[in-house]
């Protein structure tokens, strides 16, 4: 028998770029922990981590191409025969409809995978449609809207120094249980912690008393979609209270004289009526962030998935600014990756995409090359020039992760021809003519290209696979490099991730420390590259190298805000509860339910309801209940607590395998309810395109008889 082995990698599940140590013989694994030699993660590990193997042993893990017979059961074909197919279909379809008759949707895992980071951008200018989908519009496009217009990219994106300050308030966010998002921060609980051992302070603002907000020093309650004006109660105080402190940022900044501008018509008073948080408050809780020693704003999916998520990213980057905690130790600063994303993608001088197209049915901007994805169904289900007959969806599952996702599944089944590249047959693959499998997770080497960019500390790594796959088994990355020679009737390359990754070090940021692929394969545990440091000047990339601290667009957008919240509008009749999303810690998104051992245990897919609220509506904890929306009902476990402000409700996003013709044994035994059946497709945040999956309004029914 051969002797136990070790391997380091890092963990692509999450945002969290945990390192892992995994203990294997052969091909079976012994153990997975925690790595304590990862100048990042330092030995922590999660739940998910462990269900690495899950995945890589599952029964239900595809392997082979499908095809969808006419009957509508599956077979299994050959690469040569599914390529084939593909190259056929997809071009005949763009020979008479016209290039924009293929859509593209990339989901999640896309931003997890080395290979398809290298190799995405390459197919879908192969592809040439403009009709571009992803998940970033139902998750974080706030962030890059605001980055862009402040700092000239969507990628240029300010990082809590969260290991270095002293007064941390998060808005929106739970990074307990998401170990950061936009924010790459493992073990959070740790680094939140010494904050406080130090002496300094965590406040979280949320509708929900969060696992964060129970280890906070502060939590204090706020209304779904009210995060805007409670920033701007915080600008404003520290405007008129005369502690304004740009400190080396003053020569910086283009348009610092707009602030005025920025508030004039909000009123403190009517902030505070408006958001449940009293004047005197707002006040302290500005004064308190302006006169620690550091302090940094993070704000993320409650205050990003919403109707405006673009003045809440563009407010918290203020914040930080005129707070005297922008590009300064223990503040929000920018990261240096050894991969250097910004180098490969600059923007400098170049013509702003946003607005560059409009959608066809809705008139929605394309922005960061995409199209919102609340607006995919429409492109399908409407004839007409320019209609979307077919898809490649890499990756992704929008029929549980995009709003009104019953209405996009009717979409999908409706094309003339799809493509799936997806490791399961899921609820959004089903409706596929032909899937692609791919090795996934221990069998593919990883480096995290996007996550570094949004990391608390400086670091690099790459991890070798574990397992070598089978040979007729492909790589994303092979599949997307075949699919560039079929579009482009060119040879296929031989260009490979390691050759790229090879020389983006070599010419990176920290070219001058020597590193290249070589050494980082004799660094297994990864290399430290030190803490985050002021970087301003050699980020920026806008025209003059100043920050745009007032761009026209976002401050024009303030007065959809003033309408929407000063005009006395009272919560419908008909739906009086907001609904919010939250996140589970043994959860990722929709991919991560096939694992026994994560979703074994009490059903975690439950609908958090204030007791108050509960004995209004004679509802007791435990009762299925009914939840409406203006797009669809479901029936779903109630969970009182009140941890839940009155009048809103929580259910975690994700869940739904209760479809037919899924083939995913363990989540159809643990199927949950999708929030997607109620979240509106036409509820989105005006100007980013978002979706605004936070906010909806619901009304819940008892379905126990009262006689």
């Amino acid at each position: 028998m051969d002797e136990l082995k070790k391997h380091y990698r890092t963990c692509n599940l999450c945002e969290a770029m945990c390192g892992i140590e995994i203990t294997y013989r052969d091909k079976e694994i012994k153990s997975i922990k925690g790595d304590p030699k990862d100048p990042l993660s330092e030995g922590h590990i999660c739940p998910k981590a462990i269900a690495l193997q899950d995945i890589y042993n599952d029964p239900d893990r595809l392997k082979t191409p499908l095809r969808k017979k006419e009957t509508g059961e599956w077979e299994e074909i050959s690469w040569d025969v599914a390529y084939e197919e593909i190259s056929t279909k997809i071009k005949s379809i763009q020979k008479e409809f016209g290039v924009n008759a293929v859509g593209s949707y990339l989901g999640n895992p896309n931003a997890h995978n080395f290979g398809n980071g290298v190799f995405l951008p390459l197919y879908l200018k192969a592809l040439g449609t403009n009709n571009r989908y992803s998940s970033a519009s139902a998750d974080q496009l706030p962030h890059h809207f605001a980055s862009n217009f402040m700092f000239g990219h969507g990628l240029i994106m300010p990082i809590p120094d969260i290991d270095r300050t002293d007064f941390m308030l998060i808005i929106g966010g739970n990074p307990m249980v998401s170990n950061g998002s936009m924010m790459t921060a493992p073990n959070f609980s740790k680094r939140m912690k010494r904050i406080q051992e130090r002496g300094g302070k965590i406040v979280v603002v949320d509708p929900r008393r969060t696992e964060t907000a129970r280890k906070s020093n502060e939590h204090i309650f706020i209304r779904p979609e009210r995060d805007a004006l409670l920033l701007l109660g915080l600008i404003k105080t520290i405007q008129e209270k005369g502690l304004v402190n740009l400190r080396h940022l003053r020569e910086s900044l283009f348009d610092f004289e707009k602030l005025d501008e920025i508030t004039k018509d909000f009123s403190l008073e009517k902030i505070a009526s408006i958001i449940g948080i009293s004047v005197d408050k707002i006040e302290s809780l500005a004064t308190e962030f302006v006169s620690a020693p550091s302090a940094v704003c993070y704000s993320r999916m409650g205050a990003s998935t919403q109707l405006f998520g673009g003045l809440c990213q563009w407010l918290t980057n203020v914040l930080n600014i005129i707070s005297g905690n922008f590009d300064r130790a223990g503040g929000a600063m920018f990261t240096q990756p050894a991969f250097d994303v910004l180098k490969i993608t600059n923007k400098k001088g170049k013509l702003e995409s946003y607005g560059r197209y409009r959608s066809r049915v809705r008139n929605l901007p394309y922005y960061n090359s995409e199209f919102p994805v609340s607006t995919l169904a429409d492109e399908i289900l409407t004839e007409g020039d320019g209609q979307i007959k077919a898809m490649i969806c890499i990756a992704g599952n929008p029929v549980l992760s995009s709003p009104n996702g019953e209405r996009l599944a009717s979409a999908l089944s409706k094309l003339d021809f799809m493509v799936s590249v997806d490791i399961y047959l899921n609820e959004t693959s089903r409706h596929a003519d032909i899937i692609l499998p791919v090795a996934t997770g221990l069998e593919i080497p990883h480096f995290d290209i996007f996550f570094n960019i949004f990391s608390v500390k400086n670091t690099v790594k790459y991890s070798p696979p574990l397992f070598e796959k089978r040979l007729d088994q492909k790589y994303d990355w092979e599949i997307l490099r075949k699919f560039i020679s079929i579009l482009t009737d060119q040879p296929e390359s031989q260009l490979t991730p390691e050759y790229v990754l090879d020389n983006m070090l070599q010419s990176g940021i920290h070219s001058d420390k020597g590193l290249n692929l070589e050494m980082l394969k004799q660094h297994p545990h990864g290399i430290d590259l030190g803490a985050l440091q002021p970087c301003l000047v050699n980020r920026l990339q806008t025209n003059d190298d100043k920050i745009r601290l007032a761009p026209q667009i976002l401050v024009d957008d303030l007065a959809r805000l003033k309408s929407t919240f000063f005009s006395n509008k009272s919560l419908s009749n008909e739906f009086p509860f907001q609904m919010i999303g939250r996140r589970l810690l043994r959860s990722h998104n929709t991919w991560m339910h096939n694992s026994y051992r994560l979703v074994k245990g009490k059903n975690e897919c439950t609908m958090i309801l204030n007791p108050r609220d509960a004995e209004a509506l004679q509802i007791q904890n435990g009762d299925i209940v009914k939840v409406t929306s203006k797009v669809g009902s479901i029936e779903i476990e109630t969970q009182l607590s009140d941890e839940i402000m009155e009048g809103v409700v929580s259910i975690p996003q994700g869940w739904g395998h209760g479809r037919k013709g899924v083939k995913m044994k363990v989540a159809q035994e643990h199927p949950g309810i999708s929030i997607n059946e109620l979240t509106d497709h036409e509820r989105i945040d005006e100007l980013t395109g978002n979706a605004a999956l936070n906010g909806v309004g619901v009304r819940v029914e008892s379905l126990v008889s009262l006689d």
